[in-house]
């Protein structure tokens, strides 16, 4: 009899350390605790603040789009008119008033344009680019270097780096 005695003591003594294990791991160290609540809420926090930075910084990608892209547009609408003040310039008229006039109000366009970031694709003697030019015409002559342009049809616009119109050009060789 003693032996099943002595067989429920150890069980007893393991069940009491288990017990007290399992209050230990129930009742948490309150500063430990709050130390895992505040880095929780940090990284929350961090990740709010780069998620903000980032939808700033896309929309003012996105309206720098937009803003460049009004003006391209804007500028699109007034190239007829450009294009019939350079011509109306070209003509020769006997009326100097009226060709001062002309003359002033294309530079006023030009002016207008160079306000709003808009320039002049440079074409005349320049090398022929795909990405700027158009070529209606080619021309065999020696007097030119290869794919250079000897002629400007109509002038090309660009807005930084947006293209509005393609110069239309004639290329040698």
């Amino acid at each position: 009899m003693s032996k099943k005695k002595e067989q429920p003591a150890p069980e007893a003594e393991q069940t009491t350390v288990e017990t007290e294990a399992a209050e230990q791991v129930q009742t948490p160290d309150p500063a430990a605790e709050a130390a895992a609540k505040l880095a929780e809420q940090e990284d929350k926090f961090l990740r709010l603040a780069a998620e903000y930075d980032n939808f700033r910084k896309r929309t003012a990608k996105e309206r720098e789009a937009l803003w460049t892209e009004v003006k391209a547009n804007t500028a699109a609408a007034f190239l007829p008119v450009y294009d019939n003040l350079e011509r109306a310039i070209k003509q020769e008229t006997a009326d100097e008033a009226y060709k001062k006039g002309v003359e002033m109000t294309m530079n006023q366009l030009r002016e207008v344009f160079a306000g709003l970031g808009i320039e002049e694709i440079p074409a005349q003697g320049q090398t022929f680019d795909p990405n700027l030019h158009n070529a209606v015409m080619h021309v065999d002559d020696e007097n030119f270097g290869e794919n250079e342009i000897v002629e400007v049809f109509q002038a090309g616009f660009r807005c930084g780096e947006k293209v509005i119109r393609f110069s239309m050009v004639k290329v040698a060789n």
